[in-house]
């Protein structure tokens, strides 16, 4: 038995989730509302105020998808009930960024500004121009995006330079040395 797949998960008080004929999943929170189908061979019974998720075969496949369904189910639950936030920092003489409607406005040293548009159920804050603060109820959207806006310029290792997730370490290196 998968040692992920057999742990209950706690509803908070004001979580309601659903599970529909075909294995489709509404949980509504506080934040909002989300949806997902599991796969055909795992089932979700609600007892209470806890949920367990379960599969019908041994087969390797649907073991690896006992597992990762509990996780995604436990996020759903986590993301309408308290939501996720990833923080970016960005270092660099000129760098800075700024939020202009549905954009997010980067200026990475390049001879053009990025503007990156912000998908819908994501929140983009950003403080002294250098702190960018990304909120949203779907785990895996919140960090797709944070990793979107990385990707214009990572961290270099030889200064620095470049936009990183808050308490990321970067390993440095030296430079040419002239003998």
């Amino acid at each position: 038995m998968s040692r992920i797949g057999k742990k209950v998960i706690e509803l908070p008080a004001k979580v309601k989730l659903i599970v529909s004929g075909g294995g489709a999943l509404s949980v509504e929170g506080p934040k909002g509302k989300l949806e997902w189908t599991l796969p055909k061979q795992i089932s979700a019974t609600i007892e209470g105020n806890h949920v367990s998720i379960n599969r019908n075969s041994e087969d390797r496949k649907v073991r690896a998808l006992h597992g990762l369904s509990r996780a995604l189910v436990n996020n759903m639950v986590t993301g309408v009930s308290a939501g996720f936030v990833k923080d970016l920092e960005i270092q660099g003489v000129g760098f800075k960024a700024a939020v202009k409607g549905t954009i997010v406005d980067l200026n990475l040293g390049f001879s053009h500004d990025i503007h990156f548009p912000i998908p819908e159920g994501i929140k983009v804050t950003v403080a002294e121009n250098t702190k960018i603060k990304i909120e949203g109820i779907d785990r895996q959207l919140v960090g797709q995006v944070a990793a979107d806006i990385r990707a214009y310029y990572p961290p270099e290792p030889y200064k620095g330079k470049g936009v990183r997730y808050v308490g990321e370490q970067i390993q440095r290196k030296e430079g040419k040395t002239v003998q």
